[in-house]
């Protein structure tokens, strides 16, 4: 992951909600070409040269319960290939905020999501960024929706970044990340697996997302009480 660069917030009220919120206003064949661009000059902060499709989207968000989640952070949302659909999603009232790295990826956010507020921080510095919109720093979010690229992180900022969520999410609260089933076979994806399971007492393979590319699967995870 890049290293943080200074906060930047984007928008102080929340999103409009509406039947196409999750319209992007760009063109899907501009968003495809800058989000290869970006992979090309960040492999292993981007983790896959295409986005991630609404199949998968769907297989992440589906299991959450939006009336009851008041507060909604996303770790890594590259150019919004899910924030479109935790839009659509959330309750009336709920706050949601993104982290990305990649400046070209944030803008590209916040361009398509007029009003959403993103950061340029690392996913590790999520109960700072809350505390700064009012929420508790310990215990104040309720679901953390995952689009980083776990496998080719070092061990150590998996635990950094895993060891925030944990803290930032309220008892009961849901961590919700995916992997490629090809990662099932390397050293890297099974020691996420290992490093995940040390963080959350709950944690759920989903089937495949055949219809994604890569395929893929969704890991639902959730903080004791």
């Amino acid at each position: 992951m890049p290293a943080a660069a200074p906060r930047k917030g984007a928008g102080t009220s929340p999103p409009t909600r509406h039947a196409d919120a999750h319209a992007p206003t760009r063109s899907a064949k501009s968003h495809t070409v800058m989000y290869v661009t970006q992979f090309l000059r960040s492999p292993t902060a981007i983790g896959s040269i295409t986005p991630s499709s609404r199949y998968l989207a769907h297989a992440m968000l589906d299991g959450v319960d939006w009336p009851a989640a008041r507060a909604v952070a996303e770790f890594g949302p590259g150019a919004g290939a899910f924030t479109g659909h935790i839009l659509g999603r959330l309750a009336p009232g709920a706050t949601f905020f993104a982290l990305e790295t990649n400046p070209s990826l944030a803008r590209e956010l916040r361009t398509r999501h007029p009003g959403t507020h993103v950061f340029e921080e690392s996913a590790a510095s999520v109960g700072s960024v809350a505390h700064t919109l009012g929420l508790p720093e310990k215990g104040g979010v309720d679901v953390i929706i995952s689009g980083l690229p776990w496998a080719s992180f070092p061990e150590n900022l998996q635990r950094e970044i895993l060891g925030a969520a944990l803290a930032a999410l309220r008892p009961g609260g849901s961590f919700i990340t995916f992997g490629y089933y090809v990662g099932l076979l390397t050293s890297a994806g099974k020691r996420f697996r290992r490093v995940l399971a040390e963080h959350f007492p709950v944690v759920r393979r989903s089937s495949p997302v055949w219809l994604n590319v890569p395929p893929a699967f969704v890991y639902r995870c959730r903080k004791g009480q």
